[in-house]
């Protein structure tokens, strides 16, 4: 359906605010799917992308700085993402022996426990979420996203 009679819009909108408003309009609607995945496991998407980063580490910690530089949304409080999720248990923090100003963060068994049980769901719901498209379509739309992104660089 077209994005001006989603949003009740009587005009037509601009192809550049039309582009943009259904980026827009299509993360929040991919961000509500994962969410629910996530939901009955108390962690939001961007906790999730702060485990699995830590888990790419390999048992290897990093900064709160490696961590923001490799988050999705990079808006996101890291600080506060991290201490939420080593309230449950699922990272652990230390001073850096280096520098002292420096924290080190490390996943902890029961977060590479918790991620055990959450991949299979985010990756049923990532298909389900590119499921009306095509291997074609898709390879193309990444194509595209990568174009787009060409202004941050």
């Amino acid at each position: 359906m077209e994005i001006e009679k989603i949003l009740k819009i009587t005009s037509n909108l601009p192809l550049s605010k039309g582009v943009v408003v259904n980026l827009i309009y299509t993360a929040c609607i991919v961000n509500k799917e994962l969410n629910i995945v996530l939901k009955p496991y108390g962690i939001s998407l961007q906790q999730f992308n702060v485990l699995r980063i830590l888990r790419g580490q390999k048992g290897n910690s990093v900064t709160l700085a490696t961590i923001q530089e490799r988050m999705i949304a990079k808006m996101s409080n890291t600080t506060r993402l991290v201490d939420k999720l080593k309230k449950k248990g699922y990272v652990q923090k230390e001073l850096n022996k280096e520098n002292k100003r420096k924290i080190d963060i490390t996943i902890t068994r029961e977060g590479l426990e918790l991620l055990d049980k959450i991949d299979t769901l985010i990756n049923s719901a990532e298909k389900k979420i590119i499921s009306s498209l095509t291997d074609y379509e898709a390879y193309d739309l990444i194509r595209l996203l990568e174009k787009i992104r060409l202004i941050a660089d």
